[in-house]
């Protein structure tokens, strides 16, 4: 009986462990990085490679941070998954070092995590009985630091920009990851043309897990057939994303840019649009419409899948995410709103992603 009821208070518990625990995933290690940061982006499915030109290039092509004017820009973004059980937030800021050569430094955050979760391993004693107060909480979540660099070359088409990523992934005090991976990014930009790449985790990048087990835990672990987790390495692959767009003008006032980007990977067969053993190919594709400089439209289709059919699972059909997104400039500042599955889960209803930029000046000095 005892057994028995373990099982049943460990279960929440026990749901969360496997999400947040990719240890022994190779293929989709440390996913939370591909979510991406920037309504703006996510309003349209991702296709930044060759457009990036604020603070968000910091994830989506480093080397979009020479596009930034400003001399000093602030950026967030917050989202949530499960009515608010889950947060996605994104904290940026950076500066131009060299305005004659276009170079900028940037630094963000990124944090998916789940806060207050019950920790029920202590909840039944050894002698069977129920403390309630035995019940503590925890918190499971991933953590990346990035540094980016990018300047302009001799050729003022080209830009080049590279991140250096920390990643912290924590769950409770059970166990936790240290890693360490960087990206690398070139722009070209020339009349109506917009190009560029990006690299991902081109060092490959590993994260270390180590697990701290009371003795307590490790019982209960055992005795409701649980697998004791290992201490391992955990290993992220490189990824190359192509983008292009072509932008023009629609009036006098409008302007419209519509942007592609093919990702590829080569870390075993997905279920994308093109997908193989050898590599696989996910295309995203975006347009974004500007009035004036002050009002932006933006729609957005990625995530193509090959699904089976229910009645029938020698047919396949293919299914794709549609987003959509609206942006505001006021003045500095510039307010993004995105309406998207932000975890390309189907199964969850979409989210309202909220981003905010804010360009600030140099301060004038004036002499007696």
């Amino acid at each position: 009986m005892k057994k028995q009821t373990y099982r049943i208070t460990l279960l929440p518990f026990l749901c969360l462990f496997l999400w947040a625990n990719t240890v022994y995933s190779q293929k989709y290690s440390n996913e939370f990085l591909a979510i991406g940061v920037g309504a703006r982006a996510h309003g349209m499915s991702g296709a930044q490679t060759a457009i990036t030109n604020d603070l968000s290039a910091a994830y989506w092509n480093p080397a979009g941070l020479t596009s930034i004017e400003a001399p000093f820009q602030v950026s967030a973004m917050h989202a949530e998954w499960f009515a608010g059980v889950g947060q996605y937030d994104y904290l940026g800021f950076g500066k131009s070092l060299n305005k004659e050569k276009k170079s900028f430094l940037a630094f963000s955050l990124i944090r998916l995590g789940i806060d207050n979760i019950p920790y029920t391993i202590n909840l039944v004693a050894p002698d069977g009985s129920i403390n309630y107060d035995n019940v503590t909480q925890f918190s499971a979540a991933d953590y990346a630091f990035m540094g980016s660099y990018a300047r302009q070359l001799r050729n003022p088409a080209f830009s080049v920009g590279g991140t250096a990523k920390v990643i912290r992934r924590v769950i409770g005090s059970i166990g936790g990851a240290w890693g360490f991976g960087a990206d690398l990014g070139v722009q070209y930009r020339k009349g109506h043309w917009l190009l560029g790449i990006q690299g991902r985790d081109l060092t490959t990048t590993f994260n270390a897990w180590s697990f701290n087990l009371t003795e307590r835990e490790k019982q209960v672990y055992t005795a409701t057939n649980n697998e004791i987790p290992v201490s391992s390495t955990e290993i992220t692959l490189p990824r190359f994303i192509l983008g292009a767009a072509y932008k023009f003008k629609a009036g006098t006032k409008t302007t419209i840019l519509p942007a592609i980007d093919l990702e590829w990977t080569t870390d075993g067969q997905r279920n994308v649009l093109i997908s193989s053993k050898s590599f696989n190919m996910d295309p995203k594709f975006g347009l974004e419409a500007d009035y004036n400089g002050f009002v932006q439209v933006r729609v957005g289709v990625g995530n193509f899948q090959r699904v089976k059919e229910d009645f029938d699972p020698t047919k396949e059909s293919i299914s794709f995410q549609p987003n959509f997104g609206i942006g505001l400039k006021l003045g500095r500042v510039q307010l993004d709103y995105a309406l998207t599955d932000i975890g390309n889960v189907s199964q969850v209803q979409y989210s309202n992603i909220f981003s905010l930029r804010i360009d600030f000046r140099e301060r004038k000095t004036t002499t007696q």
